[in-house]
């Protein structure tokens, strides 16, 4: 009943506002966490234009492998025993290196290396993120550890994550910036900084690499803005149908809780979805959703299977009327903020029992 429509033709209409945003720069496409929701198999073959792609887990990238991408495959997360070294050197991987432990995994391997090359490697550079990579006093060591490494193609990349690009006025981003020039001054390999609020908020980190992900699906990388508002089309289409109608006296209540109360005759539609598919069951009353091409409000409390609607305002409303959740007419962004959330939850939130099409 509950669908996730995948629009293909956003995902190239993002890329492309992605490219003309950054036109010196190539892109690796983020698609872990299952494309943040969107299907990696459906949403990796309409990225075809992209320069590479990135994943956070090893399992992540056999999946696309297996999906038929030959582009080069970033591992986020690294690999972290040599089983796991391996794999990446038969699937062609290129590797995050985050720890001295990664790097005595690769020395300690020498025979490990995709065939007829070597491992090609982003040093990470923790300029205030504190979640991984390595600090400013240990890089150049690190760097000069790999140096050395018969298998890590020279010279590596370098690579940082911003922390708080998201809010551009925040003065963490600059700063973060400044040390990793002030770091790698003078050093060879490709860099990558951006991600999708920087790469929309400061031109500065556009290095010869950009990592989008949220805006490749259409969203706004910033709290005060849509999709819409730079330029992108939302990708993700969530929707159900009613099921059910129904006329409240005032006075009568919607649901678990009895958090909501008729205040006029009103007509209420039942639609069938619910937390069990991912829509966040913390969102308010009044909740927007869209029934024919009209914004109406959710009421009473979210169930593991349905929704109250007021439909008292349109004309001719029935059963099996669709009810978008979020989508086109509807950013998920409003709804995020409703549930007290960010878009990244809802979309990768959505469960296994929804069908995904690609249109």
């Amino acid at each position: 009943m509950v669908s996730a429509t995948i629009s293909a033709a956003a995902l190239r209409h993002n890329l492309g506002v992605i490219r003309k945003r950054a036109p010196a720069s190539k892109i690796m496409a983020v698609v872990k966490a299952n494309a943040y929701g969107h299907g990696v198999a459906a949403v990796a073959k309409a990225l075809e234009g992209a320069d590479s792609f990135a994943v956070a887990r090893i399992e992540e990238g056999l999946t696309l492998r297996q999906t038929g991408i030959t582009q080069p495959i970033a591992l986020l997360e690294g690999v972290f025993d040599r089983d796991q070294l391996g794999v990446a050197a038969s699937a062609n991987f290129e590797l995050l290196v985050h720890t001295h432990e990664q790097i005595e995994l690769l020395r300690r391997a020498p025979d490990l290396a995709p065939q007829g090359g070597k491992f090609v490697v982003w040093l990470k550079l923790d300029t205030g993120m504190n979640r991984l990579g390595f600090k400013p006093a240990e890089f150049l060591q690190a760097r000069a550890a790999l140096k050395i490494l018969g298998n890590v193609e020279q010279p590596v990349r370098l690579f940082t994550h911003m922390a708080n690009a998201d809010t551009p006025e925040h003065p963490g981003t600059l700063e973060q910036i400044k040390i990793f020039d002030t770091v790698t001054n003078g050093l060879a390999g490709q860099q990558s900084i951006a991600n999708s609020a920087s790469l929309f908020a400061f031109g500065q980190a556009q290095r010869d690499w950009v990592r989008p992900g949220l805006a490749l699906y259409g969203v706004s990388p910033f709290g005060d803005s849509i999709g819409p508002d730079h330029g992108l089309k939302p990708v993700m289409t969530l929707a159900s149908r009613i099921i059910a109608l129904k006329t409240l006296e005032p006075g009568e209540h919607v649901g678990y809780g009895s958090i909501w109360s008729a205040r006029r005759r009103t007509r209420l539609a039942i639609a069938a979805v619910g937390y069990g598919d991912g829509y966040p069951r913390n969102v308010l009353s009044a909740t927007p959703v869209l029934v024919q091409e009209r914004r109406v409000p959710l009421i009473g409390r979210v169930s593991m299977d349905m929704i109250g609607i007021d439909v008292t305002d349109l004309d001719g409303c029935d059963t099996g009327e669709p009810v978008i959740l979020w989508g086109e007419g509807l950013p998920v962004e409003k709804i995020a903020s409703c549930a007290g959330t960010i878009p990244y939850e809802l979309l990768c939130g959505i469960s296994q029992r929804v069908g995904v099409q690609v249109a």
